[in-house]
């Protein structure tokens, strides 16, 4: 009787397993790649137009009636 597990198939079984946890490791590492990629990378954080005149009104570049004026006319828009 011929065991044809031991001789003929057994090669190519392992061939398959090792071609699946090539691919499970590959894209485990390619979908670590691109998440820390997009976490470092990404778009960059775009400050509101509201942000930018509470922070000139902070450092003292306008007065509070130019602030008042302005954040009206940021919020009418």
């Amino acid at each position: 009787m011929q065991h044809y597990f031991w001789n003929d198939y057994f090669g190519w079984g392992w061939l398959l397993w090792c071609g699946v946890l090539i691919l499970f490791f590959s894209s485990f590492g390619n979908w670590r790649y691109t998440y820390a990629a997009h976490r470092r990378y990404g778009l960059p954080l775009q400050k509101e137009a509201l942000d930018i005149l509470n922070e000139r009104y902070a450092k003292g570049e306008i007065t509070r009636e130019q602030f008042g004026q302005m954040k009206l006319d940021i919020s009418k828009v």
